[in-house]
């Protein structure tokens, strides 16, 4: 079990530990319980929530037992961020995230065996205790000094804003939690990014101070960041969600497919369950040939299986085929098309118009006279088909699913015509 923390540091998952040497002992003597928490801030996680859904996995196929927190208490109150007070969600809204997060993250899991899974919400050791109580038990084993060395508070402090008490009491909540998890699953590691760092470690002082001689350790990884130094986990439409109808399996196929070859090989280490050796070919292939993007497809098709499943990502590789000329758009259901059709330009009419008049529309040409010679050079395409004609109209017997047109000029411009009721 020793090899899981080499694996990590290979695969760059490995940003710090309380004492490296203690962990790896704690692992080669037997079973460790660990646990790693999501706050329902929002109603589905994002990509960025990936690096630690997948190291739970990674580190239960290596034997450990994994504690899936959902944090029903501390979602209600939320981590300070660096900038600005969180806006506080009502109960009833902070309970139905939490079940949509749990149901995110359960798939990743085994929820059988010796070391099978068990998800936890922090609301059951919390909803019944008293301000009383709270402040006597775990309060008084805080010291604000300390507490006010942590990055994000002391960024907010020297804000205009400041920062709430309610907030800044968030540590001592998820403090709590781990000291909770040990009292009662005898969990001894939390696992988190490193930005959690001060919360990871204020909770092992908490156990140490309560639980003397008792053996607990913290593990951080690393935070993810792009090559051009925009957010991990960032589209040019936002987040990138793991819910469905947040982010369509197209979109979510399509933002790791459009990773950026500098960054590629740090994420597939990161994020992918293939074995070394078979990351190595693939930065091999990369390095050759990067035009090819198959580091990309891989981890595309690796990480769309693994969050919506081999049926869905399969009808995402046909679609994204299919628009490209390399398929039967026909063949293609109403649901998938109309997904991957929301992320190309498009426009609605009521009514199809000459297919100069088109192109202009959704800007596959700048002028009627740019469109018309397009059109003549062969570089113009409805539904894949060339077309001959700039100035006839498409019939609506072309429409895909009684609604769209799909346009293309040359092999990678694409756009969408959707005809609506008048």
């Amino acid at each position: 079990m020793t090899d899981i923390v080499d694996e990590l540091k290979w695969r760059g998952l490995f940003a710090q530990s309380t004492d490296e040497d203690a962990l790896r002992k704690a692992l080669a003597d037997g079973p460790v319980t660990f646990y790693c928490g999501y706050d329902p801030t929002a109603a589905s996680l994002h990509v960025g929530h990936l690096v630690q859904v997948l190291t739970m996995r990674r580190l239960q196929q290596a034997g450990l037992r994994p504690l899936a927190l959902v944090g029903g208490a501390t979602g209600q109150i939320g981590d300070p961020r660096p900038t600005a007070e969180r806006t506080l969600n009502d109960p009833e809204t902070i309970a139905a995230w939490v079940s949509r997060l749990r149901s995110q993250i359960e798939p990743f899991l085994s929820f059988e065996g010796e070391n099978a899974a068990v998800m936890v919400n922090n609301l059951d050791w919390t909803a019944g205790m008293s301000a009383i109580e709270f402040l006597r038990d775990i309060g008084k084993h805080f010291r604000v000094n300390k507490m006010l060395t942590k990055e994000s508070i002391a960024r907010r402090l020297e804000s205009d804003e400041g920062i709430s008490y309610t907030e800044f009491s968030y540590q001592l909540l998820q403090s709590m939690d781990f000291l909770e998890l040990y009292r009662r699953h005898g969990c001894t590691l939390q696992q988190g990014g490193s930005d959690q760092w001060g919360n990871l470690t204020a909770g092992l002082d908490l156990i140490h101070r309560l639980e003397p001689g008792a053996e607990v350790h913290a593990l951080a990884t690393p935070l993810m960041t792009k090559a051009d130094g925009t957010k991990f986990g960032k589209s040019e439409s936002g987040a990138v969600w793991l819910d469905p109808e947040m982010t369509t399996p197209y979109a979510f196929y399509q933002f790791w497919l459009n990773v950026d070859d500098r960054d590629i090989s740090r994420y597939m280490r990161i994020l992918s369950f293939l074995s070394p050796a078979e990351l190595e070919e693939l930065e091999k292939v990369t390095e050759e040939r990067p035009q090819a993007r198959a580091a990309q497809r891989a981890l595309a098709e690796e990480l769309t299986t693994l969050v919506h499943g081999a049926d869905q990502c399969a009808a995402v590789i046909a679609a994204s085929k299919a628009l490209f000329g390399q398929g039967e758009l026909g063949e293609l259901d109403e649901a998938t098309l109309g997904a991957a059709l929301s992320e190309v330009p498009h426009a609605q009419v009521t009514e199809l118009g000459p297919l100069v008049d088109l192109l202009v529309q959704v800007g596959l040409a700048p002028s009627k006279s740019g469109a018309r010679r397009t059109v003549k050079e062969g570089g113009a395409y409805v539904n894949n088909v060339k077309a001959v004609d700039g100035e006839a109209a498409p019939s609506r017997e072309e429409l895909l699913h009684g609604r769209w047109l799909v346009l293309r000029r040359g092999k990678k411009n694409l756009a969408a015509i959707e005809v609506t009721a008048g």
